[in-house]
């Protein structure tokens, strides 16, 4: 198992950037690293990716020398193993409502005596053809990162005990679901979405979890900085989508 970069500039303190990625295209990913992300999502909760794809995705990210993490369908340990054994060097978690569910994606991803991952020679392992599986356990628990998703009101009444929970490494807003959530599908803007939003902040801060949040474009990305966001996310369609836009209208004129 590599060394996970991203989770060593946060603990350093630096700001990290990445891009959620939804379709189960090795070459997409790898295309992806070249261009500087720290690290890159495969997102099988909103996507069609299977752990199989996972397998060919984390080798592109490797090979740009980016974090592949992978967001999973559901918190749930059969489906977390799949994933993790894949070679990925962390996982995004949703729908995490409660200390014990957070404390339950823990002990999935985190081998024992912090979890209560099986243990095999899978590709994470190298395939046990390198080092002894005492040696690959002591990384996996030190390296893999774990990022809970808080994406309803429940989770963020229960967050101050959330943070409180040993190996969340990041607290991640979903500000959609969480207006679904409140009963506003949609609009983020919302008052009582904001409101939650902010007190989500202010309850990261006085933790030791970083904050991370989703953004559509750079600016969203700096304001969120200002606020305290080290973790931060876009989606490939947003990229992709302002950089078309942009050549479309530049080529036309």
């Amino acid at each position: 198992m590599q060394t996970n970069k991203t989770k060593a500039k946060l603990q350093a303190g630096e700001t990290v950037l990445g891009v959620f990625v939804r379709y189960p295209d090795p070459t997409l990913v790898e295309v992806i690293g070249y261009q500087g992300w720290d690290f890159c999502i495969f997102d099988a909760e909103h996507g069609v990716i299977e752990p199989r794809d996972c397998e060919n995705m984390v080798r592109s990210a490797e090979l740009r020398d980016m974090t592949p993490l992978i967001r999973v369908t559901t918190n749930l340990p059969p489906i977390i193993l799949r994933y993790m054994d894949s070679g990925a060097q962390g996982l995004h978690i949703p729908w995490v409502n409660s200390a014990a569910e957070a404390r339950a994606a823990i002990r999935s991803v985190k081998y024992h005596p912090t979890g209560i991952r099986g243990l095999a020679a899978i590709r994470a392992a190298d395939y046990g053809q390198r080092g002894s599986f005492a040696e690959y356990v002591q990384k996996a628990n030190r390296e893999t990162l774990v990022v809970i998703h808080i994406e309803t009101i429940d989770a963020v009444n229960q967050l101050p005990e959330i943070v409180e929970v040993p190996g969340v490494d990041v607290i991640f807003i979903g500000p959609t679901d969480l207006s679904h959530s409140l009963g506003v599908p949609g609009n983020v803007a919302h008052p009582s979405v904001q409101d939650a939003i902010s007190r989500i902040v202010e309850t990261v801060k006085n933790s030791s979890a970083t904050l991370g949040i989703m953004v559509g474009n750079a600016s969203a990305a700096r304001e969120w900085r200002a606020r305290g966001a080290r973790y931060i996310g876009i989606t490939s369609e947003a990229i992709f989508a302002s950089a078309m836009r942009e050549y479309l209208r530049a080529a036309r004129e």
